[in-house]
Order: structure tokens, then C-alpha cells, then sequence
């Protein structure tokens, strides 16, 4: 197999792309690095289009390592035939290896080895050549051996028919064909079993349940594994039995030869035997398999375009924020946190149940207080239990620090004096997604950073920190406990592992990192730098103070020319000696960046002072900027990007996703009527549609019927993402059962 051509194929690129690529991969060059600083060397191809491509590459040359094994074991056994190296040679898929690799593999003891070591292989192979000259049953009797609990030519027979049944099981062509029509016409059912009847379970739409198993949606096969798997359901494929029997006896039987014999009795009947007992549950437990993994990659695949969405969400900067983690018994945590994430204040307060009018009226004093003291802007309060009764005393905290500032503010104004207070802005509150900020308050990373807090304090500290920076704070925890995914527990583990942990590096990639402010635990995102590497380098900056350059990274304990060259371009250095040092532009274009802005009549302090315009503008020719990079001894695509960098030192590329809503107000879900339009931000999308966060407790369903009325969606992906703000009009609500239905059809 043509490795390079079949990846080409498969991603849909040329074939010198592919092999530009995959030479990048084999230099150790992550695909961060070779996606954005060797654009050149692959045509530009994009960071989706490189991943396919690593992940295509791991798949083919495990398969190459398996066909290997594969011919190694035949040819020791002394049956690898030309004809038999050329198939297995050919085989593209792990299926279809396995099924050239089935007779020769070593098996357990099954009938027809039992019987084979009784001596009726010869009996069988004669019998399904079809070339026999006695009945069957009186061949047998040739076969008799009682010394080999052969005691009659029944028993050779039976044992016979068990050999062919196997030999007609393990043919490629027989499984290939009974696979296919299996695909093709398979229908997945599911019952309910004896006392799991209740009809307030989540799975009682599948109590009785068939449907076409090559058009059923990835989420229902998860739940009916669920439900299988917590022993409430019992699931199978249906197909139309005597019609793959037929097709097996079809490729068994041949035509030349009449059954004058009764032969093609015997074969029929070991075809149907061969079908029933060793072809379809492999086949079922192969399609079944199939169906899982298609299920788990969509999964994955909305599970990671959801984190994507999640961990873009543009930082809140500039603001003081006070985090409020909330609960009932234990008091909801309060911590108070600087524009840079430093904590200034914390305490514990007990507004919700069990607590009293007083209780209630000291926590809101005690929460006015440090907003008071601490400046706050923002308070980010967790969705988490209690929330919702937490959010009505913070947005009557809201009401009164508003009036009491816009009082300050007018007797201000009206004194002509200026006043510390009287500047700050009105003060809102977000619902955050809380998801994951109790694992980070108990990990080792949260005692780190925090030692000297409880966990309760450290996860209110998250939950501020998360709307500042989602990012830095997000990628502390395991992307599995972010909440944006759909049965993501259920999934093959190592598989969603390696699509998150790849969706988290781009980002942070994408984004850059700050190289004198970013935790250990970002900075093992970073492009080149291991987990061991990115504490070596915190060590280095506590040790000899804040990076005034990129090339101090060559004097941190560990990381050498090749991790500096891979993870340089995506740190960033404000204020420090290399002015290109706080953009995108990586060292080994600082010289080719100098002389484009000579050229360009600008300055290294003009970047500093973000003076740099029109750069981009002059390069949209196409054939001006290929000779202005030839001339510069540059590629075109860095040429282009380094323009951009210089236009924009510094930019955070998610300044352009929408903001958080902030709310002053709290809504209830007992507030709704159907009709009403409102404002939301998605939260999670799934193979069905999305859930809005609306402002009440419980975030509405968007079913994706509902979400255009002008075209047909085949995903939800396609018109919604994690933290877009869409307009919603509320369908129905069922207070009792807790749930809201919305549609994004305005107009009707």
C-alpha cells in the first residue's frame, strides 16, 4: 500500500502535500508549528485538514505494522502464497485484513479442531468439494474410529460438517458479502426487559424500538448502549436470515456438479450451521462495533468543536470579578479577584437553605462590603446547585450597589468633585458554566496554586478567573469534566483523550501565551514544551525573574534548539527588549520582518507603539507580494502573516467572539410564557440540537427542527456554536418536569 497516495486521497490534498507533511511529522514538527510557520512547505494546508492527516497516518501505519505481523505468521506456518501475500497486501482496511488472516490465526479449541484431530478433515474437504462419488453418510463410514471417539459415520459426519462449517466462516469473500448485506439491511431493535418497565425512564422511547441501522443518529446508538449496559435493555440486529443463508450457499455450492449424492443437501444445511453459529454474531458484533465507533467519532467530533467554542470564548479583561461558588448547607464561596487573577479577598456566606431572613441580609452586606472595598465590576456566579436561589440575592445586590453608584455619581457630578467610586461602572452578573471547577479545587494543580485556601475558596477563585481568562483557566482541568460533550464517558477513552487534548493545543497555539504570567499548565499546551519542560521554565521565571527575551528559553534546564524553534513563535513578550518578541512572528523571521518594515518606511518602536498600517492592504496582490517575498528571501504565506502580525502586535483572536450576556435581573422559570422572545448564549450542542442558557435555572432546548425555517439542518453545528448569543422565542414550559422549549424560527 502506497501509504503517502492513500492519505492524499482519504484527506482530498495532492500527493506532494501529503508527503511534505508527513516528512514535517517524521522531523519530530508538531502540527501547530507546521501549520502555521511552514505554510510554504504543505500549501498552506489548515490545522483541521493537518490533524486528519496525523490521524490518517497513525491509522495506516498501524495497519502496516498489522499486515506485517500478519505475513510474518502465515509464512512461518509455511501457507503464504503468492496469490495470498498480493491479497493481503492489498487490503486497505483492518476488516478486511482480519478476514485474510482468520484461517491461519491461532484458535482455541472449537468443534472442527476437535475433529480435525480425529481425522475427518479429509471427509470434509472431499465433501465440500462437491466431487465425492458415494452418498455422504456412506463415505463416512470409512471415517469410523471409535479408538477416536468416532464410533459411527454419523459421528464423522456431524464431525465433518463442523470442519467445513468453519472453512466456509473463515473465507474473506463469504464474510465480505455477508457484511455487506448485513450493513446494507440491518436493522437495529431493542426491547425492554422483564421489571425495567418503568415508564418515567429515560429510556422509555426505546422500550420498543426498531429502526434502520444504516441511517440511526451516533446519539440514540449511545443510548441504546447505555441502556444496554445498565441491564435495561435488550439490543440486537435484525435481518432477513434465510436470505444471507442464501447468499452463502450461493458462493458454497457449485453448479457443475449435480447432487446425485445427496451433497448439496449436507452443504446447504452446513451453510445455514456456518451462518447461524459463526458468521452473523461475529458479523453482528463487528456491526455493532461499526455502529459504536461512527456513534463515538461524531461524538467526539461535537464534543471537540464545542470545547473549541468553549475555550475561544474572548477573557473579560480589566475587570475586578468576585467569583461565588454556590451551595446550600456548606454556604456559598466568595472569592474576590484582580484584573490579573489575583485573589484579594475571600469569606463564606449563607444565603440559601437552611438559613434565615438575617442570615440573608448579612451575606448581602457582607458581599456589598467587598464589592465596596475590592472595586468589583463582575460577579461570576456558578450553575451549579444553588445557583439559582444565589442568583436572587446577588441580582438584589446588583440592584443595590447600582443605585447606591449612580447616587454617588449624580451627588458627584453635582458637587463638581470627584469621587474614587464614582467612575467604576454599573455592576452585572454572569452564570457561568461551573463544570469541572470542583475537580480543579481538589487536584494537586488547585493546592499549588492555592495552598493556603479550602477547595471551596479555590473554586470560587476559578469561577472568576474562567470569565477572565476561559482559556488559561479552563485548560487546568480535564477536558472530559468541562460539560460540552454527550455521552463523552461513554466513548473510547484514549480516542476522545487524543481529540481534546489536540483541540485544547490548537487553541492555546492559536491564542499564544503570555510567557511571564501563564501556569505550568498551560504552557504544556505550547507547541514543542512537555509537562516537564513548562515547570522547568516557571522554575527558571521564579527563580531568575520575569523573560525579557525569547532566547532565555535556550538557558531553561531541558529545552533544547528543536523545542525552542517548535514553541518560540506562540510565547509572547510584552514589554520586553525584542519588540517581536510579543507578536506571532517567529525569531526566524525578526530579519525578514526589519527589512519588510524598512521598506515600508516604519520602525521596530512604530510595532511597540502599534503605528503599523496598509502592510496587508499592499500585499493582497498576489504577484506583488510573491516578488516582495522572493526579494526578502521569504515564502509568500510567511510574508503575508508576518505583515498581519506586525498590523496587529499582540491581538487576541478571540476578541471576536461574542461577549458573555451580563445580567442585571433574574428571571424565573415561573416568568415564562410561550411567545416570548429573549436573548441567550448557547451552552452545549448535541447530534439534536443546542441548549440555551436564557437567564432562568435551566437552560432551553432548541430542537433542530427549530432552528431555521428556511433550509434543512443536517447538524446543529452547522447554525449554532459553544457561547453564541442567539434571539429565542419560548414554545412551551413544563414547570413540573423542568424543561423549556425553544425555537430560533422568529418569525413564526
Amino acid at each position: 500500500m502506497n501509504i503517502i497516495q492513500t492519505i492524499a486521497e482519504d484527506v482530498g490534498i495532492k500527493s506532494w502535500q501529503a508527503e511534505a507533511v508527513v516528512r514535517l511529522i517524521d522531523e519530530g514538527n508538531t502540527i501547530p508549528f507546521i501549520a502555521r510557520y511552514r505554510k510554504e512547505a504543505h500549501g498552506a494546508l489548515n490545522d483541521e485538514q493537518l490533524r486528519s492527516l496525523e490521524e490518517r497516518l497513525r491509522y495506516l501505519r498501524a495497519l502496516e505494522e498489522r499486515r506485517n505481523v500478519i505475513l510474518a505468521s502465515i509464512e512461518e506456518q509455511g501457507s503464504l502464497t503468492k496469490e495470498l501475500r498480493a491479497q493481503i497486501e492489498a487490503a486497505g482496511t483492518q476488516s478486511a485484513l482480519e478476514d485474510l488472516y482468520l484461517p491461519y490465526r491461532p484458535k482455541r479449541r472449537t468443534r472442527a479442531t476437535i475433529a480435525k484431530e480425529r481425522g475427518l478433515e479429509p471427509l470434509a474437504r472431499e465433501i465440500l468439494s462437491q466431487k465425492i462419488k458415494l452418498p455422504a453418510a456412506e463415505r463416512a463410514e470409512a471415517f469410523v474410529d471409535p479408538g477416536k471417539d468416532v464410533p459411527d459415520a454419523q459421528a464423522a459426519l456431524h464431525g465433518a460438517e463442523d470442519i467445513i462449517a468453519e472453512m466456509i466462516s473463515e473465507r474473506a469473500d463469504v464474510r465480505s458479502q455477508v457484511r455487506r448485506k448485513t450493513f446494507e439491511s440491518g436493522v437495529i431493535v431493542s426491547e425492554v426487559k422483564k421489571g425495567m418497565e418503568q415508564p418515567e425512564s429515560v429510556y422509555a422511547q426505546y422500550f420498543h424500538f426498531e429502526e434502520a441501522a444504516k441511517r440511526i443518529p451516533g446519539h440514540r446508538i449511545l443510548a441504546l448502549n447505555r441502556g444496554e449496559k445498565e441491564k435495561v435493555l435488550s439490543v440486537s440486529i435484525q435481518v432477513d436470515e434465510d436470505e444471507l443463508i442464501r447468499t452463502v450457499e450461493k458462493m458454497v455450492l457449485s453448479l457443475d456438479h449435480p447432487d446425485s449424492f445427496n451433497t448439496v443437501q449436507v452443504l446447504r444445511e452446513t451453510c445455514a450451521d456456518a451462518y447461524r453459529r459463526l458468521i452473523a454474531p461475529a458479523i453482528e458484533r463487528e456491526f455493532r462495533n461499526a455502529l459504536t465507533e461512527r456513534a463515538e467519532d461524531g461524538a467526539i467530533d461535537v464534543f471537540g468543536k464545542n470545547l473549541r467554542q468553549l475555550l475561544m470564548q474572548p477573557p473579560v479583561t480589566g475587570q475586578v470579578v468576585l467569583g461565588w461558588d454556590p451551595a446550600f448547607r456548606t454556604g456559598c464561596k466568595i472569592a474576590v479577584v484582580d484584573s490579573t487573577g489575583k485573589v484579594l479577598d475571600k469569606t463564606v456566606v449563607y444565603p440559601t437553605a437552611p438559613t434565615t431572613p438575617a442570615k440573608i441580609e448579612e451575606a448581602k452586606r457582607t458581599v456589598k462590603r467587598l464589592v465596596e472595598k475590592d472595586r468589583v465590576t463582575l460577579i461570576s456566579c456558578g450553575n451549579g446547585t444553588a445557583s439559582r436561589e444565589s442568583e436572587q440575592v446577588i441580582a438584589q445586590i446588583v440592584a443595590q450597589v447600582n443605585a447606591d453608584r449612580a447616587r454617588r455619581r449624580s451627588e458627584t457630578n453635582a458637587s463638581s468633585k470627584e469621587e474614587q467610586t464614582g467612575d467604576l461602572p454599573k455592576l452585572g452578573y454572569v452564570i457561568v458554566n461551573e463544570a469541572g471547577a470542583s475537580v480543579y479545587s481538589a487536584s494537586r494543580l488547585g493546592s499549588e496554586e492555592f495552598p493556603e485556601y479550602d477547595v471551596g475558596t479555590r473554586s470560587a477563585a476559578s469561577i472568576a478567573r474562567r470569565l477572565q481568562d476561559p482559556l488559561a483557566e479552563l485548560v487546568k482541568i480535564d477536558p472530559k469534566s468541562i460539560g460540552v460533550g454527550q455521552y463523552q464517558h461513554d466513548c473510547d477513552q484514549k480516542k476522545l483523550d487524543l481529540k481534546l487534548g489536540s483541540v485544547v493545543e490548537t487553541c492555546v497555539n492559536e491564542v499564544g501565551v503570555d510567557l511571564n504570567t501563564a501556569s505550568y499548565s498551560l504552557l504544556e499546551y505550547v507547541s514543542g514544551i512537555t509537562k516537564k519542560t513548562a515547570r522547568s521554565i516557571v522554575a527558571w521565571r521564579d527563580e531568575n525573574g520575569a523573560f525579557t527575551s525569547r532566547r532565555q528559553l535556550l538557558k531553561v534546564a531541558g529545552l533544547g534548539p528543536k523545542a525552542y524553534q517548535q514553541c518560540a513563535g506562540f510565547l509572547r513578550i510584552r514589554g520586553g527588549k525584542q519588540v517581536l518578541d510579543m507578536t506571532g512572528v517567529h525569531p526566524e523571521s525578526y530579519e525578514t520582518a526589519s527589512r519588510l518594515l524598512a521598506l515600508a518606511g516604519y520602525s521596530l518602536q512604530d510595532v511597540r507603539d502599534a503605528k503599523i498600517t496598509g502592510l496587508s492592504e499592499r500585499l493582497k496582490d498576489r504577484r506583488k507580494a510573491e516578488r516582495l517575498a522572493q526579494e526578502l528571501g521569504t515564502g509568500t504565506e510567511t510574508l503575508i502573516d508576518i505583515a498581519k502580525e506586525l498590523e496587529k502586535p499582540g491581538r487576541d483572536p478571540r476578541s471576536d467572539m461574542p461577549r458573555p450576556i451580563l445580567r442585571s435581573d433574574v428571571l424565573r422559570l415561573e416568568d415564562l410564557k410561550p411567545g416570548m422572545i429573549l436573548k441567550g448564549t448557547v451552552r452545549n450542542v448535541i447530534d439534536f440540537g443546542a441548549f440555551v442558557d436564557i437567564g432562568v435555572h435551566q437552560d432551553g432546548l432548541v430542537h433542530i427542527s427549530q432552528m431555521s425555517g428556511t433550509r434543512f439542518v443536517k447538524h446543529p453545528l452547522e447554525v449554532v456554536s459553544v457561547g453564541d448569543i442567539v434571539d429565542v422565542k419560548v414554545l412551551t414550559v413544563d414547570p413540573v418536569r423542568k424543561r423549556i422549549g425553544l425555537t430560533m424560527k422568529l418569525d413564526n
